[in-house]
């Protein structure tokens, strides 16, 4: 293990030898002697500064590991606590070489140690999906991009993938304000284990006073690309012994319906073929889908660069290592480059912020890829009529939303307002969907209201009242409480005791602040 890690260290520093070569040096000559002598001299030189950097390195790993060796052997009932120090252990176990290119972190041997705030360990899934945040002098998107990604998952995807928001910040106020917002905005998806919250350490950040300004950027975008590069390499490192594949995303967009099963469907299609990424997006670094396995490397080449030059340039010369010849030409290298990235169309996430993290810059970025969302899904529903207390807007009537012809969309509903379906013969409804909001208006949603089916048999209905079904509860005017919303969805299985009804409705018990949309109306029978 030691003879691996002393030759990764020289191979990268190697490869940064190069890259120094190549962006400080004036163009010579094509294998003139000039520059085969220069470069072949300073690998030698880079050679032996490699095999010291080695030694020195694996120094201090192995103090490092044994100055937590007291902590991992204490025992806790806690199973959060234990939690956390496991993840620590597998965090540790899989550091790059981050001493060589943090050397403030030597003065804290906890400094690489996240902070989890909210989070159950969740791993083995499919699908990571990592989604840094920072605070924002004008807007928050962060809790509208969670929704949106959570936003048609089925319950089958809510336990193969896991979410990791990093706030990207030191401050404990505004960290802890995050993870209280995230946990009051999504209580399941955060109790279930399916989003987390970490932070770094106070001491994770280095000094980012010293940096020298390059290409042209003011002193204030250079470090903002700098920390943006720290950012993503914790980020990956915390995640990649949690499942599959990495998805990195940012805190400021929007997901397609139905993207967990367009990835994986991709994603198992391209399995056997060579490739260092998938692209879901072309959007800077929006949408970039890696192997886990790959990403201590990544890791590594970023920590190498990350004063020098922003995430999508470091990740062009990934590849750029990886297949290009010196000795071709750039269409050669382009097209060795491509077959490393493979680009699903159409683009499955898009950018809707619209003030960047890079304070006073606007951002109009949009995917010209992405398409049209999916705002509605509809169905073949039993023929009915349709009356409701709501109000609806425009046109988004509830007639075109139960025809499947666009989403039914009306003004804030108040206690008591309900939603009436009445069948034109009694169905012997099997199940039943309601879908409230869509991925672009998903805070519309129901919230507080039972569905209630009206039995075509009388004697079902005082069945119900005795309590002799199990099933149901009684509501009023003959009707059983046959369900509720949930996170914004009702759906389930009608108990076929009911035998056929002859109406549906949705009751409202409490007054609502925001209106209401439903983009999705299944009765199936």
């Amino acid at each position: 293990m030691r003879a691996w890690h002393g030759k990764l260290i020289l191979v990268l520093f190697f490869l940064g030898c190069v890259f120094m070569l190549t962006s400080r040096r004036a163009p010579q000559p094509e294998n003139s002697p000039l520059q085969l002598s220069l470069v072949y001299d300073r690998l030698i030189r880079a050679e032996q500064r490699g095999v010291a950097l080695s030694e020195e390195l694996l120094k201090l790993l192995g103090q490092l590991q044994n100055s937590n060796n007291a902590v991992f052997n204490l025992t806790s009932n806690n199973s959060s606590a234990i939690w956390q120090e496991r993840t620590f252990r597998r965090f540790l176990s899989t550091q790059p070489n981050a001493l060589l290119y943090l050397p403030h972190l030597k003065e804290h041997k906890d400094s690489l140690k996240p902070i989890v705030h909210l989070g159950k360990g969740r791993t083995g899934v499919s699908l990571v999906l990592g989604v840094p945040t920072v605070h924002r002098q004008q807007q928050s998107y962060l809790v509208n991009t969670l929704q949106s990604l959570l936003y048609d998952l089925s319950t089958a995807e809510r336990k193969d993938i896991v979410i990791i928001v990093f706030v990207a910040e030191t401050n404990a106020t505004f960290v802890n304000a995050v993870a209280k917002s995230v946990r009051d905005n999504l209580p399941d998806a955060v109790s279930s284990g399916l989003i987390e919250v970490i932070s770094p350490s106070t001491h994770f950040y280095p000094d980012f006073t010293a940096l020298k300004e390059t290409f042209g950027d003011s002193m204030e975008r250079v470090r903002w690309r700098t920390k943006q590069n720290l950012d993503y390499s914790f980020l990956m490192q915390y995640a990649q012994n949690k499942g599959t594949y990495y998805v990195q995303l940012e805190d400021d967009i929007v997901a397609k319906q139905g993207y967990f099963e367009s990835m994986k469907t991709y994603t198992e299609e391209v399995f056997s073929e060579e490739w260092l990424f998938l692209e879901f997006s072309q959007l800077g670094f929006i949408g970039k889908l890696f192997r886990t396995s790959e990403l201590p490397m990544i890791v590594e080449f970023i920590l190498m660069f990350h004063k020098d030059k922003p995430i999508d340039w470091l990740l062009d010369h990934i590849l750029w290592v990886k297949v290009c010849n010196p000795e071709k030409d750039s269409k050669h290298c382009d097209d060795e480059k491509a077959k490393l990235k493979r680009t699903h169309k159409p683009s499955l996430f898009q950018h809707v912020g619209l003030h960047s993290s890079l304070p006073g810059k606007i951002q109009n970025l949009q995917d010209k890829d992405f398409g049209k969302q999916v705002l509605f899904k509809g169905h073949p529903n039993p023929p009915a009529t349709l009356s409701s207390s709501l109000q609806h807007y425009q046109d988004y009537s509830l007639e075109r939303g139960y025809n499947g012809e666009n989403f039914f969309w009306g003004l804030t509903p108040k206690k008591g307002d309900y939603i009436l379906i009445i069948f034109t013969k009694p169905e012997a409804v099997k199940q039943y969907l309601f879908r409230s909001g869509n991925i672009e208006t998903n805070g519309d949603r129901f919230y507080n209201t039972t569905v209630e089916g009206l039995p075509f048999n009388s004697s079902v209905i005082e069945r119900v009242k005795r309590g002799e079904l199990p099933c149901c509860k009684p509501s009023t005017d003959g009707f059983v409480v046959i369900g509720s919303f949930k996170n914004g969805i009702a759906e389930g299985d009608v108990d076929g005791a009911l035998q056929k009804l002859s109406a549906i409705r949705l009751v409202v018990h409490s007054d609502s602040d925001v209106w209401v949309l439903l983009s999705e109306i299944f009765i199936k029978v």
